[in-house]
């Protein structure tokens, strides 16, 4: 299956630097609107087959001009939303307690899935990855060679570092993902999964040099 996996346009709260996790969420910025509406000839040469989108607004409003251009059905399932932030929940991403949210995903990514995020809704790296698996799961026994989710940055920073075989924790510390910017894969659940591209850049092997940037925080 070709996994293609879509951060949501951008938010009143990506402009602001903080930390949204929260369902619903915020909608879209007028440059988020755009972002949205330009995906449909972004992925102009994907045959996608289904759509999927979070349980936050930001992420079905992205889907929404894909959705009407290829005559799909968006599937919202909250298995990939955003890591819940907890009690940092609003901190802005720069912050001393902000940059706690990305150095525990980054740890999750590195193996030290037991952490969880302080306070109360504050996940595991193991329930974060179980959920967003579970629909990963479902979406590859629908039988469709080319799926595209809409989901968040740091919610696919951490299961692509996890779950593809050529990326790790040092890749997902170093790659930023912009908004709609998209990580391409392909796998399977039992095979496991390799990606082909990050934004639009060629993936080479973790440590191997490739694309640069500096770590964003959650989307």
């Amino acid at each position: 299956m070709r996994l293609l996996l879509v951060r949501h346009g951008e938010t009143p709260s990506n402009v602001d630097s903080l930390l949204d996790t929260a369902v619903p969420g915020p909608g879209l910025t007028e440059l988020g609107t755009r972002q949205a509406a330009a995906l449909p000839e972004a992925l102009a040469g994907e045959d996608i087959d289904a759509l999927y989108a979070s349980t936050l607004v930001r992420t079905q409003l992205t889907a929404a001009p894909l959705a009407a251009a290829r005559g799909l059905d968006v599937i919202v399932r909250d298995g990939i939303r955003e890591l819940s932030a907890g009690d940092l929940e609003l901190e802005p991403g720069d912050s001393e307690r902000g940059q706690r949210y990305m150095r525990t995903v980054l740890a999750w990514a590195d193996g030290e899935r037991d952490l969880r995020m302080p306070g109360p809704g504050g996940e595991s790296g193991t329930e974060a990855l179980a959920r967003y698996d579970a629909v990963v799961a479902e979406a590859a026994a629908g039988g469709g060679r080319t799926v595209a989710m809409v989901s968040h940055g740091a919610a696919i920073r951490l299961w692509t570092a996890v779950r593809a075989r050529n990326l790790d924790a040092r890749f997902a510390a170093a790659h930023p993902l912009r908004n709609t910017g998209v990580v391409i894969l392909e796998g399977t659940p039992e095979a496991g999964w390799t990606a082909l591209s990050w934004a639009g850049a060629v993936v080479t092997p973790a440590r191997e040099g490739g694309p640069t940037g500096r770590p964003v925080g959650a989307g």
